[in-house]
C-alpha cells in the first residue's frame, strides 16, 4: 500500500498563483506536474524537465511550497470540505473474537468503499474528508470480540506517515490504508477506528484484560501524516466495548485552511470536549464521525448538528453511518449561519457523498453571526397570555409543560419552574386535522445520559389528540406566515432549530438575533414540524434528579 510517488498527486496553493499569475480566493488543488514542470508561457526564465540541475529537487521544492502554503494561509478565504455518510457493512453477529484475518477482510470491505468517496471527494476538490464513527466495522461487539479489529495507534507526536513506514508501530494495516488514501489522493482523511493500549497491575484502573480499548477519531494529512488522534469521552450506554479516557482530550490540529477540532458523537450533548474546543481553543471548524439513532422532534442527526454549529457559531463537518432499520442517517457540512448542503435519507441504503465550500476563517468573514444573548428579550415582555388550560407530556422521557396554538395567530406564553417561553405567530391557516403546541422543559434528562435541559419548543403534535403532543412526527400541511420565538433562559448555550415536513431544514429561512429571537426572515417556504430553542445548561448536569414523573420505555 506504500506510494511510491513522494510528490505525485496535488498541491496546495493560496492566494496568487505561483504558477499561473491567476489569483485564488480558496484553496486550489493544482496536480503536481505544474508545480515540478512549470511551463516556459508562465516565465521567461523556466528551464525545460530535461536540466535538473537547473531546478531545485523534488523534495526540497516539494518542501517550498509546502511552506509557502503556511506563510500564506491567512490569504485563504475558503476552503471545500466533504462528508460521506456510509452504508457500514457489518460483521456477523458474535460473542467470540474472530481470527485477525477475518477482521481485517471485514475492514478492507468497508475502506474499499471509503476509498472511493475520498477519490471521488478530492476529484471535486475538496480538501478534508469526514468518514463515520463505527465506520470501518460496524457496532455490534462486546469488549472481547472488538480485540480483533483495534491496532495500536501512536501519539501524532512521532511524526509517522504509516503509507510510508507502515512497521514503525508493528502492524498497522488499517492505519497504513488510511495514511495512503490520503497521501494518493492529497486530502485530509478523517476516519474512526478502535485503539489498543497495554497497561498493568501499575494503573489502579488498568482493565482485568490488561488493556484499555478506545473509540477513537483519526486524521491523516494530505502527505498521510497522523495529525490527530481522539479518544471518544462520553461514550453511549451501548459501547460496552471501550473505555474512556482518564481525561477528556482537547485535540486541534492546524491546518492551511484554519484550525481544527474533533470530537465523536454523544459528546455533542456535553461541555468536554465539544464546547471547550470553540469556546475555549478557538477552532474555526469541528469535525464529528457520528453514528448517530435520530429522535424527533429535537434530535435528529441534521437538525441538531446544524443547531449546534449555529448556535457555537462554528463551521461543522458531521459523517453519519447509514441504517434505515437503526434511525441512522443524516449527514452534513454546517457553518454559523445554517446548513451549506446536507442529507437525509430513510427510503434507500445507498451511502451519499456530499461537498461545500466553507469559510476557512468564519470569525473574520463579514457574515459571522453576532454574539447573542439568549434571555435578554424575554426577560424584557410582559408574559403574553394566562392559559387556562395548560397541560403536560412526554418528549423523549422529559416531562413537558403545553398550551395549544388555538387560533390561527396570535401571542402566547407558557412556563416551567424559571423558563418562560414566548411565541409570536401566524398561521396561513388554521386547519381542523393539525395541532401544535408551545412547550416548555427546564429539568434534568437523565435517560442514556445525565444533562440538563432547557427548552421552548412550538411544535406539530401527532394527531388532533393533545395526549400525542411530543410523540415523533415527521409530516405535517400547516404553513406559518410568520414566528417569533424566545425564552427566559439561564443559560447562554443555545441552540436554535426549525425542521420542516419531511425532515428538512430550513436554511436562510429564518434567523437569530442578538436579543434572542429565533425569528422567520420570510415567510416559511414549507409546512412546520418544529421550531425550537434547545438549551444546555451545563453546571446543573451533576444536580439530583427532579421529583416529577418519568415515562420510561
Amino acid at each position: 500500500m506504500a506510494s511510491s510517488c513522494a510528490t505525485g498527486g496535488l498541491d496546495w496553493i493560496v492566494g496568487k498563483n505561483v504558477f499561473t499569475g491567476r489569483i485564488v480566493r480558496h484553496w486550489e488543488r493544482l496536480p503536481r506536474d505544474m508545480v515540478e514542470s512549470p511551463s516556459q508561457k508562465d516565465s521567461e526564465h523556466s528551464r525545460s524537465c530535461k536540466t535538473p540541475a537547473m531546478l531545485p529537487s523534488q523534495p526540497l521544492l516539494h518542501a517550498g511550497i509546502f511552506a509557502l502554503t503556511i506563510l500564506q494561509a491567512l490569504a485563504s478565504d475558503t476552503f471545500i470540505a466533504a462528508v460521506y455518510e456510509h452504508a457500514v457493512i457489518l460483521p456477523d453477529p458474535t460473542d467470540k473474537p474472530v481470527s485477525p484475518g477475518d477482521a481485517l477482510a471485514l475492514m478492507n470491505k468497508n475502506m474499499d468503499v471509503l476509498e472511493g468517496a475520498i477519490k471521488e471527494a478530492a476529484q471535486q476538490g475538496a480538501h478534508i474528508i469526514v468518514t463515520p464513527e463505527d465506520g470501518i466495522y460496524g457496532w455490534q461487539f462486546t469488549r472481547e470480540s472488538i480485540y480483533p479489529y483495534l491496532e495500536d495507534i501512536p501519539d501524532p507526536v512521532v511524526n509517522w506517515i504509516p503509507c510510508t513506514d507502515p512497521l514503525r508501530f508493528g502492524p498497522a494495516p488499517v492505519q497504513e490504508r488510511l495514511s495512503c488514501m490520503a497521501r494518493n489522493n492529497s486530502i485530509y482523511v478523517v476516519a474512526n477506528i478502535g485503539d489498543k493500549k497495554l497497561c498493568n497491575s501499575s494503573d489502579p484502573d488498568c482493565p482485568s484484560d490488561g488493556h484499555y480499548q478506545y473509540n477513537t477519531d483519526v486524521v491523516f494529512d494530505p502527505e498521510g501524516k497522523l495529525v490527530a488522534r481522539y479518544h471518544k469521552y462520553n461514550l453511549f450506554m451501548t459501547e460496552t466495548q471501550f473505555n474512556y479516557p482518564k481525561e477528556p482530550e482537547a485535540v486541534t490540529f492546524e491546518t492551511p485552511f484554519g484550525k481544527f477540532g474533533i470530537f465523536t458523537c454523544f459528546d455533542i450533548l456535553f461541555y468536554e470536549p465539544a464546547v471547550v474546543l470553540v469556546s475555549k481553543m478557538q477552532v474555526d471548524t469541528v469535525l464529528f464521525p457520528t453514528a448517530w439513532m435520530n429522535v424527533l422532534p429535537f434530535l435528529t442527526a441534521v437538525e441538531f448538528h446544524s443547531a449546534w454549529a449555529m448556535g457555537m457559531r462554528v463551521n461543522f463537518l458531521a459523517a453519519n453511518t447509514h441504517k434505515t432499520s437503526l434511525a441512522m442517517t443524516g449527514s452534513g457540512i454546517y457553518a454559523p449561519d445554517g446548513a451549506r448542503t446536507y442529507s437525509y435519507n430513510m427510503k434507500t441504503e445507498d451511502g451519499h457523498l456530499l461537498v461545500a465550500e466553507l469559510d476557512a476563517h468564519p470569525r473574520l468573514s463579514p457574515a459571522f453571526p453576532p454574539a447573542v444573548n439568549w434571555s435578554s428579550y424575554a426577560l424584557n415582555v410582559k408574559r403574553f397570555s394566562q392559559n387556562d388550560h395548560d397541560f403536560t407530556g412526554i418528549i423523549f422521557h422529559d416531562q413537558f409543560t403545553f398550551t395549544e396554538l388555538t387560533k390561527a395567530g396570535g401571542n402566547l406564553t407558557v412556563c416551567q419552574k424559571d423558563l418562560c417561553c414566548h411565541l409570536s405567530y401566524k398561521m396561513s391557516g388554521k386547519r381542523d386535522d393539525e395541532v401544535y403546541v408551545l412547550g416548555a422543559f427546564d429539568g434534568l434528562h437523565v435517560v442514556e445520559g445525565q444533562y440538563y435541559l432547557q427548552i421552548c419548543t412550538l411544535l406539530k403534535c401527532k394527531s388532533t389528540d393533545l395526549d400525542t403532543c411530543g410523540q415523533p412526527v415527521e409530516m405535517a400541511q400547516t404553513k406559518f406566515e410568520m414566528f417569533s420565538l424566545s425564552g427566559t433562559f439561564g443559560t447562554n448555550y443555545v441552540f436554535p432549530e426549525v425542521l420542516y415536513s419531511g425532515v428538512q431544514l430550513a436554511p436562510g429561512e429564518f434567523e437569530i438575533l442578538n436579543d434572542g429571537c429565533l425569528i422567520s426572515k420570510t415567510k416559511p417556504t414549507k409546512p412546520v414540524v418544529t421550531v425550537t430553542l434547545f438549551g444546555r445548561w451545563y453546571e446543573k448536569d451533576h444536580l439530583k434528579q427532579d421529583p416529577q414523573p418519568r415515562a420510561f420505555t
